[in-house]
């Protein structure tokens, strides 16, 4: 491990390959939120570490990682590949949760095809998960299945611009049973490249997981 900081380079085993990560752990952090990246992203998407910047902010861990190896990202099947995403989601989450000092509660923020992998993979983990946040997420590749038997409280944030995502995560909100909530960011893109949206992202982010992953147990 390299560390920089609070935060800490690791090499996470999980599905039999080894994966980069990041994780920070704030001082006297209660909660970890593990990130799931979108295609063609990785654990230094800008995006997302602005939004994981700001969970340190408010006394949250997280981890940052990389779902795929590099030549397999190259791969349009691979990318788009969600049990395998959910599979070692979870298998990094178990890795994570054996960790010294880190916070035994866990929530998932997914982005596009994260989006999907964050649910199937809190369905599946044997670690609890105990909320989920999607930015611009594809959640609706999750399948109906893993979306009716989500238990953790999600919030999906889209784009208002994002039409064809908005239009499949109102479908897929729809089939959640549940606690959730549907945010559409006025004039942000799939993206949220637009002044103050990723900001908006990033307080709903926060304020979702201060309610149901850090004060769930207080």
């Amino acid at each position: 491990m390299r560390s920089h900081s609070d935060a800490i380079e690791v090499v996470i085993r999980a599905g039999g390959v080894d994966l980069q990560g990041i994780l920070t752990l704030p001082p006297g952090a209660g909660a970890l939120v593990v990130f799931a990246h979108g295609t063609g992203s990785s654990r230094h998407s800008p995006r997302n570490r602005y939004v994981a910047a700001e969970l340190n902010r408010c006394g949250m861990g997280t981890l940052l990682m990389d779902l795929l190896l590099p030549d397999e990202d190259q791969v349009q099947a691979i990318r788009f590949d969600v049990e395998l995403l959910a599979t070692r989601l979870a298998q990094a989450t178990s890795w994570v949760a054996r960790q010294p000092a880190v916070p035994q509660r866990f929530g998932y923020f997914g982005a596009s095809v994260g989006g999907a992998a964050s649910i199937r993979a809190a369905c599946q983990s044997p670690i609890p998960i105990q909320a989920v946040v999607s930015r611009g997420g594809r959640v609706d590749l999750a399948g109906p299945d893993a979306l009716a038997q989500l238990l953790a409280p999600t919030m999906l944030i889209i784009g208002g611009l994002d039409v064809s995502v908005l239009e499949r995560n109102e479908s897929a909100f729809a089939q959640l049973t549940c606690t959730k909530k549907l945010v559409i960011v006025p004039g942000a893109s799939h993206l949220f490249e637009e002044p103050g949206a990723l900001e908006s992202v990033a307080r709903l982010a926060a304020q979702w997981f201060e309610r149901y992953l850090c004060k769930a147990s207080s």
